[in-house]
């Protein structure tokens, strides 16, 4: 297939990779619009075999693109894929793939004739330096229609190919909700307190995790996202020690001097809790601290 990638970040290059892999035709998509080819070596492995050159930025190529997959952060994605719209055919399926929820809902009315799909992997990939992808953990990625009228596609097959396992996932919301929920939690605590997930796992937070996660559930309840407070702080936990020795995302952000997330994370549950006149002051207290963060900085 011809398959298009815009962002080559860490899980856009490990996509890149394994689908050219797995005998695609890769053309990449980056912020620099005079880059015409970008290399990758996959883990770190210095053998020419995991050296692999990609064409980037051949707009040219839109006209026959059969799957785009949008990889950059949720900040980034309106500024990222508006000006690709006119030229993709109306067939070509769009996967986003990003941490937190509601950047895709800025696009509806200009993405309302493409198939639209929405993803959430725990396949883990690690960028040490510019052009290297190490991939750090196994996982697997959930794909799911954004509207009630998207039908499951071939695509799923193809992804399940180059990078397994790829399940379609009908209820996309429920497993966004779940990421989400996580990252609400882990990702502002660590971008606060400098540290590793790890470090949460100390009892001086667990006063902070109990009343984050209280919230969260109030607000996924009322989304119809059935879950409860043990079964959600069951899942952090795990998360916290399966990932303890990984900084997050949010951390990486503002150690790089880089606008964060929190828009579409913390940002999208305080919006969520708003309509159904929830009250979550953890969760805005939290939001306010990393906003502050940010005004510390220039933003790279």
């Amino acid at each position: 297939m011809n398959i298009g990638i815009v962002g080559l970040g860490a899980i856009g290059s490990l996509w890149a990779v394994k689908l050219h892999q797995a005998g695609h035709q890769v053309c990449v998509f980056t912020r620099n619009t005079h880059q015409q080819t970008a290399q990758v070596t996959l883990d770190m492995d210095s053998n020419n075999d995991s050296v692999y050159t990609f064409p980037t930025n051949q707009h040219d190529s839109l006209a026959q693109c059969e799957c785009l997959l949008v990889t950059v952060k949720s900040t980034q994605v309106t500024q990222a894929i508006s000006p690709f719209l006119p030229f993709l055919p109306t067939t070509t399926s769009i996967i986003f793939i990003h941490n937190g929820m509601g950047a895709v809902d800025n696009l509806q009315s200009q993405l309302a004739n493409f198939p639209v799909y929405l993803a959430t992997t725990t396949q883990a990939a690690f960028r040490p330096k510019p052009n290297h992808v190490q991939h750090t953990g196994l996982g697997g990625t959930l794909i799911g229609p954004y509207s009630s009228n998207i039908r499951k596609s071939n695509i799923i097959k193809v992804l399940n190919n180059a990078l397994a396992p790829v399940h379609w996932q009908e209820n996309i919301q429920t497993a966004l909700w779940n990421k989400l929920a996580i990252n609400c939690v882990i990702n502002p605590l660590t971008a606060i307190h400098q540290c590793k997930n790890g470090e949460l796992a100390q009892p001086t937070f667990t006063p902070t995790l109990n009343l984050l996660i209280q919230e969260i559930v109030q607000v996924m309840n009322a989304v119809s996202i059935t879950t409860s407070t043990s079964q959600l702080t069951k899942v952090i936990n795990n998360v916290i020690i399966t990932t303890a020795n990984n900084y997050s995302s949010m951390q990486q952000d503002v150690v790089h001097h880089r606008a964060t997330e929190i828009d579409y994370i913390t940002g999208y549950l305080i919006r969520t809790a708003k309509l159904h006149d929830i009250d979550i002051p953890m969760n805005h207290q939290l939001f306010s601290q990393i906003k502050h963060l940010e005004t510390k900085y220039p933003i790279q």
